[in-house]
């Protein structure tokens, strides 16, 4: 079976696909700072998984993390 991104209409399998706790740590931003970067198009578009549930394709947390700027101490 296979689901609909919200907005571009692009499927995705539910097993590529990673709900908020994974996301939220795999990224270390919080929930509200997630949902205000995808209103910004900043941060990838959320997946419908169920009428009430959604998650993030793992290939596309994988792209906007290897985009972002590495921390150097």
């Amino acid at each position: 079976m296979q689901f609909i991104l919200r907005a571009s209409g692009i499927e995705a399998d539910p097993a590529d696909t990673q709900r908020l706790p994974i996301v939220r740590q795999r990224t270390g931003l919080g929930r509200s700072t997630i949902y205000r970067l995808m209103n910004q198009g900043l941060f990838p578009c959320a997946v419908q998984l169920a009428p009430r549930a959604i998650g993030w394709r793992k290939a596309d947390i994988d792209a906007w993390l290897a985009a972002r700027p590495k921390a150097t101490h």
